[in-house]
């Protein structure tokens, strides 16, 4: 029963994929004498959080019930009041927190404040659940910088294109609208600017019921990016931001700038390309809490040359295409040795309509 009540509320939270950056994803539920009497999901930044619209939704009969919600009430003010005072006033009685705010804003001051005033909490039902629920969140929250996913697609023998480049599509249509959806709730999207010349893609967000296109950025330390192409001359609701290092040419940079690119400016590391680490730190006094890569092969070896990447996700398409020179989803110079291959853990497989999907996390040799 209570893991029920937690479960609904953690796909309450998840309503809002997308819509809360940089808050996190919270919903919650209200039970009293065994009924749901209210419930509520926080829907976008700036707007009542899910306790409040629980509360409101139970109004006097939130008085004795209990309440479920996957992550601690906030105890600050910030946009809006503190929830745990709020929790505190409606007389509720005990309450069941997923997991502990990992803001140093709150961390644990929220459950403080309502065992002071006599509520019963309890902490850790379904805590892993809430974790991943908002990985995206917690990394922001805890270290600035926003949460990478390098996305990959191949064929069963590795391939991401054919030996002549053409790759449209790899996938079938399920795994593309699943990869959508992920651009729907990452507040960036990232690609080389080898992916604008070669494929010219859009890189928005095209789902039926509609979505959020998000933050388009290409890295091109050398300005090489054609102002006609789409992810510059589109109409969309989100900016495309052309990364360049000193390597960038004047005219380049004003030539962009005039196709309404947004410029942004990073060190250059030792192969005299974008400085990722530089370029991360960035992005995340942007406040784009999560980062979706998309390629190409050589991005994606930067990215997890550098230690970079918090979550991997391939998919694999029963096809076969051959040829020693049809590229593969990562490129670079490569490991020498199998014990220095990146290892994923707390891996999930699956399929998803006739192609197959890989994801975990990566373990660097560091051990992180």
């Amino acid at each position: 029963m209570y893991e029920q009540h937690m479960r609904l509320a953690l796909q309450l939270a998840e309503r809002a994929a997308g819509r809360t950056s940089p808050n996190p994803l919270v919903g919650a539920v209200i039970v009293k004498d065994g009924q749901i009497v209210g419930q509520g999901y926080h829907k976008k930044a700036g707007t009542p959080h899910a306790e409040i619209h629980a509360l409101r939704e139970a109004g006097e009969n939130a008085r004795g019930g209990t309440l479920y919600v996957t992550l601690e009430p906030c105890s600050h003010y910030g946009r809006t009041p503190p929830c745990s005072e709020a929790v505190i006033n409606a007389g509720i009685r005990e309450v069941y927190v997923a997991m502990e705010d990992p803001n140093p804003l709150v961390a644990g001051r929220g459950i403080k404040q309502m065992v002071n005033a006599g509520i019963r909490v309890y902490v850790g039902l379904l805590e892993q659940e809430a974790k991943r629920t908002n990985e995206i969140f917690i990394k922001y929250i805890t270290t600035g910088k926003p949460f990478i996913l390098l996305k990959t697609a191949m064929t069963l023998d590795g391939r991401i294109a054919t030996r002549t480049g053409h790759s449209k599509w790899v996938t079938a249509e399920p795994a593309r609208e699943m990869v959508h959806r992920l651009r729907n709730q990452y507040d960036g999207i990232l690609v080389g600017v080898n992916t604008v010349i070669a494929d010219n893609p859009a890189l928005t967000c095209r789902l039926a019921e509609g979505g959020r296109d998000p933050v388009r950025i290409v890295l091109d330390s050398r300005t090489r990016t054609p102002a006609g192409s789409r992810v510059l001359t589109q109409d969309s609701d989100g900016p495309t931001f052309v990364v360049v290092t000193d390597k960038a040419s004047i005219a380049g940079i004003k030539s962009l700038a005039a196709a309404g690119a947004k410029l942004v400016r990073t060190a250059a590391n030792a192969q005299g390309r974008v400085d990722l680490h530089d370029l991360v730190a960035k992005l995340g006094e942007m406040e784009i809490t999560g980062l979706l890569v998309e390629g190409g092969a050589e991005v994606a070896a930067s990215f997890l040359e550098a230690g970079l990447v918090d979550k991997m996700l391939t998919f694999i398409a029963p096809k076969v295409i051959g040829g020693k020179e049809a590229p593969g989803p990562v490129g670079g110079a490569g490991i020498e040795t199998m014990d220095r291959a990146v290892q994923l853990k707390r891996v999930n497989s699956g399929c998803i309509g006739e192609d197959f999907f890989i994801e975990g996390y990566p373990v660097y040799e560091n051990g992180r």
